[in-house]
């Protein structure tokens, strides 16, 4: 197959539903960890299609979503800072902070641009040489390399106004200080596009670790529902392991290029998760060879811990302990156009998620 009505065929999703029925005995819960599958599970109405013996639960997969009020209070205060300007990706300008967003900050004056791209903020560098250019980093493995490039080339092309916020996380520690911290969970549908570059063998510790299957996924409703298949038989078999659903995309080398060109930029350290707390070696700092292009070095701002908004759940809800909708804000003062939380800012947020295709 490999075209997208192919694989939104009814006919073979019903195929799918009827085998899952057959051979689900065993009450088992899946996690997905992936945002562009969090959206497309509620858009294809997927839970409703599986049986009662089978849970599905959203978890870390969005990356506005795990970010910290810390970090984003740090970007709101580096935003303010004279002959800055802050550029980011869309969704991080609408996530609010403890007291404001970037978005509101913007209104306000100060200088935040959005970007499809690190080189767009490199060119900003370029244009603005007066001006000192940061670009707030952020996102899983799929992200990282062009963040990763886009230090290279300022390297190369002397750009010297050009910092990195790097806020960029790594999935696999994420997915085991779940299971660390108590929740239950009998398999991972593995994020797809976060494999496509990092490969499918980045989970192999985390499965041998905890005896636990991982199947790397697609994001149609075959794709969502083979992989449901794929675990539900490794959980009757009372076996568990690696499988790849998505392999018309994903390898288990992943890109080596991308993962080369990271390893050469950013070194593993700790960072902290909405809702997670501190989770060692989650998170990717800018290596000491390239601290000429590190905003945490660069620039000198205090930033106090704040707490999640008074009746906000969202930490539950990315540790998949509660749904959306038993949030007492859930579409009532939190909606995507008054987000209360992260996890109503983003298309790919599993409260936002829940509110579009409820």
């Amino acid at each position: 197959m490999k075209y997208i009505d192919e694989f939104r065929d009814k006919d073979l999703i019903d195929k799918l539903v009827y085998t899952i029925k057959a051979i689900s005995r065993r009450k088992i819960r899946i996690m997905e960890v992936c945002g562009g599958h969090t959206l497309a599970i509620r858009k294809f109405g997927i839970p409703r299609l599986l049986p009662e013996t089978i849970e599905l639960l959203s978890g870390p997969g969005c990356p506005v979503c795990v970010t910290d009020h810390r970090a984003i209070d740090t970007c709101i205060a580096l935003a303010k800072l004279p002959d800055v300007i802050l550029t980011t990706y869309g969704d991080l300008i609408r996530v609010p902070g403890s007291a404001s967003s970037l978005d509101e900050e913007k209104a306000l004056g100060a200088d935040v641009r959005l970007v499809y791209s690190t080189l767009d903020a490199l060119e900003i560098a370029r244009s603005n040489p007066d001006r000192r250019i940061i670009f707030a980093g952020i996102g899983f493995e799929t992200t990282t390399p062009s963040s990763a490039i886009a230090i290279l080339e300022a390297e190369k092309q002397n750009i010297s106004n050009f910092y990195l916020l790097s806020m960029h996380k790594l999935m696999p520690p994420a997915m085991a200080a779940l299971i660390e911290q108590g929740v239950k969970i009998d398999g991972y549908i593995g994020p797809g596009h976060v494999t496509t570059v990092a490969g499918a063998d980045m989970y192999l510790p985390l499965i041998e670790k905890f005896s636990i299957s991982v199947v790397v996924s697609g994001f149609e409703p075959v794709d969502l529902l083979q992989s449901v298949l794929m675990l539900v038989k490794m959980a009757e078999e009372d076996r568990y392991g690696l499988e790849i659903q998505y392999k018309r995309v994903v390898t288990r080398d992943g890109n080596i290029k991308a993962k080369e060109i990271v390893d050469r930029v950013f070194e593993c350290c700790d960072d902290t998760w909405r809702g997670l707390g501190m989770i060692p070696g989650s998170g990717l700092a800018i290596r000491k060879a390239y601290g000429a292009f590190d905003a945490t070095i660069h620039f000198n701002v205090n930033i106090d811990p704040a707490p999640e908004p008074k009746g906000c759940i969202c930490g539950e809800v990315l540790r998949g302990l509660k749904n959306p909708d038993q949030c007492a804000l859930f579409g009532k003062a939190c909606t995507p156009a008054s987000p209360v939380g992260a996890c109503m800012v983003s298309g790919e947020g599993a409260c936002q998620a829940y509110y579009n295709y409820r």
